[in-house]
């Protein structure tokens, strides 16, 4: 693929994210990301185990030359997000997170006042922080000047797989931030990772659209080959959406073959 996805000091060469949630088995999501050829994975700690090391938790199926990713779903206050992070550091996963603050169980809407206070601690403490936020590009640009290594809005609701409702807000952050936009949740198909990439994003994060697939190791292959066409495509330049049909071939110059 064109180009690499910089996350502050750490360079990748897919554009894609995979989670790790969701999967009828940890063999099936170890194949999974095998075939997205993603170089990150999300991993929620509240999930793992940690206290007991001996225990085979789903880090032992991450294939080893993919990046653990430590999230921090299910925290619902700074103080939550913060203690996860932390412990992710101590447990030597490492310093690079995924900042995820819900405000709202129903919808799992981001909590922008808690995720913007989140995010200045973490960086002030040397974490490397991709923040999961909402579509306000006000909120983005306050992300950004915060420190925030990478800003992900939410494409949709978090596994709703209704796409990028508003596609034009990925510009209006792009305009606005000086790091990766990649968007986070609601990718339900490949159409919806490749429109976001052709749109300009730099990255996508997908985990229900690949685990809850018949067949998610095929999904995930699809999943990589749209990110990649996407950027494509965008790094291309689409041609200008025109009012009214013009000719491929120009008129002039030809023989006249009628009266």
């Amino acid at each position: 693929m064109s180009g690499t996805l910089q996350v502050g000091s750490y360079t990748f060469h897919s554009r894609l994210i995979v989670g790790t949630g969701k999967y009828e088995t940890n063999e099936m999501m170890r194949d999974a990301i095998s075939e997205s050829g993603t170089e990150l994975v999300t991993v929620a700690l509240r999930r793992v185990n940690l206290d007991n090391p001996g225990e085979r938790s789903l880090l032992d199926f991450i294939p080893a030359n993919v990046r653990i990713l430590p999230n921090t779903a299910g925290c619902y206050t700074t103080q939550e997000a913060l203690n996860v992070a932390r412990l992710a550091k101590a447990a030597g996963i490492g310093t690079l997170v995924k900042l995820e603050i819900i405000g709202d169980r129903d919808l799992l809407w981001p909590d922008p006042l808690a995720t913007l206070e989140a995010t200045k601690i973490l960086v002030q403490e040397g974490f490397t922080v991709m923040v999961y936020t909402t579509g306000d590009p006000v909120l983005a640009k306050y992300l950004d000047e915060a420190g925030a290594h990478a800003i992900m809005p939410l494409g949709s609701p978090i596994g709703s797989g209704q796409g990028v409702l508003d596609v034009e807000a990925i510009a209006r952050f792009k305009r606005r931030v000086s790091v990766p936009v990649i968007v986070d949740a609601g990718i339900g198909s490949p159409e919806d990772a490749c429109l976001a990439m052709e749109s300009g994003a730099d990255g996508v994060l997908i985990n229900t659209a690949i685990a809850q697939a018949k067949n998610p190791g095929l999904m995930a292959r699809a999943m990589k080959l749209a990110v990649e066409s996407g950027r494509l495509g965008f790094e291309a330049g689409r041609m200008p959406k025109r009012g009214q049909a013009v000719p491929s071939s120009p008129s002039s110059g030809m023989m006249a073959t009628g009266r």
